[in-house]
């Protein structure tokens, strides 16, 4: 009978051990107020933590640090599958469900007073660099707008390691032609990269590259179009027009500010060849080949296939 009443009293604390164990295990995850938690709370966020899930990410953005995660709704996962082969993000290969996802991702905590027009770094890769992680462009002329693809639709969701922004499209890598197309300060390179007659630079610059493209801004088209006066640019042929433009792109290289030295010279894809001259006394400077110098404003904007300087003057080779 002693025995018995042993054994039953085990069998009692055994449940309420059970019990209490699975009670703590549902308090926690109820209290999970970390990205990932948060998220798995969200029913609009359920794809994007199946994706975190497949590409095993949901234990880093479960752990303490400071992260900013940009989280497509459902609605922008299923609208970006539609254009994958995939029916679903488990189809997705997990290297490259990793790095979209972690382009979602920014290393510090930015809530929406904190995003300021221009780039931040993400916690992507890319192909074209080993070092330089993939820059977002953020306008925010008319709110939130990333990469010039995904707008922010809920801003500030706070987490315990950072804080969510939901978004109402997956930011795919960005390209050269991405960001030259997100910067408001590009249209007019954009312009003359897609104007009739010139070679198809969109396709070429969403290659595999990689490309260092030194960029003029919109700035430096219109002091180009005061120094070509009273023609301006319009007055530059086809021909001429095309040779300015590769004049701007090296291939294949994705050269960083770092790799810049003195007296540099450097060949365009251009044909045939003509090269332009790196200054570094006072600032990274580019002579070229008219002894015209156009500084370098903005460095290491990184695409996925190669990367992007601002300059503040248009280059011209001999014609």
């Amino acid at each position: 009978m002693k025995n018995l009443f042993k054994l039953q009293n085990l069998t009692i604390v055994f449940t309420l051990l059970v019990f209490l164990t699975s009670c703590n295990s549902d308090d926690n995850s109820m209290t999970d107020n970390t990205i990932t938690g948060l998220a798995s709370k969200t029913d609009n966020l359920s794809i994007l933590v199946q994706a975190l899930q497949k590409a095993e990410l949901t234990t880093t953005l479960q752990a303490s640090g400071s992260y900013t995660v940009f989280a497509p709704t459902n609605d922008a996962f299923t609208a970006f599958l539609a254009t994958t082969p995939y029916k679903t993000v488990n189809e997705v290969p997990k290297e490259a469900l990793k790095e979209i996802l972690l382009n979602h991702v920014i290393a510090t905590k930015l809530v929406a007073t904190d995003l300021k027009e221009g780039y931040i770094k993400t916690l992507a890769k890319g192909t074209a660099s080993t070092t330089n992680t993939l820059s977002m462009y953020v306008n925010i002329s008319n709110g939130v707008k990333l990469n010039g693809v995904a707008t922010v639709t809920t801003p500030n969701i706070m987490a315990s390691n950072g804080v969510i922004h939901l978004v109402d499209k997956v930011i795919g890598l960005p390209t050269v032609v991405t960001h030259a197309t997100a910067n408001p300060n590009f249209t007019s390179l954009v312009g003359a990269l897609t104007k009739a007659n010139q070679p198809d630079f969109v396709s070429i610059l969403s290659g595999t590259g990689p490309f260092t493209v030194f960029a003029p801004t919109n700035a430096a088209f219109t002091a180009l179009n005061i120094e070509l006066a009273p023609g301006g640019i319009a007055s530059v042929s086809d021909a001429n027009l095309t040779k300015v433009l590769q004049y701007h792109v090296i291939s294949p290289a994705n050269v960083l500010a770092a790799s810049l030295t003195e007296g540099q010279s450097v060949t365009p894809i251009l044909t045939p060849a003509q090269k332009f001259t790196i200054n570094l006394t006072g600032g990274a400077k580019i002579k070229d080949a008219n002894n015209r110098i156009s500084s370098i404003i903005i460095t290491d904007v990184q695409c996925s296939n190669g990367v992007i300087h601002a300059i503040d003057k248009v280059l011209l080779p001999v014609f």
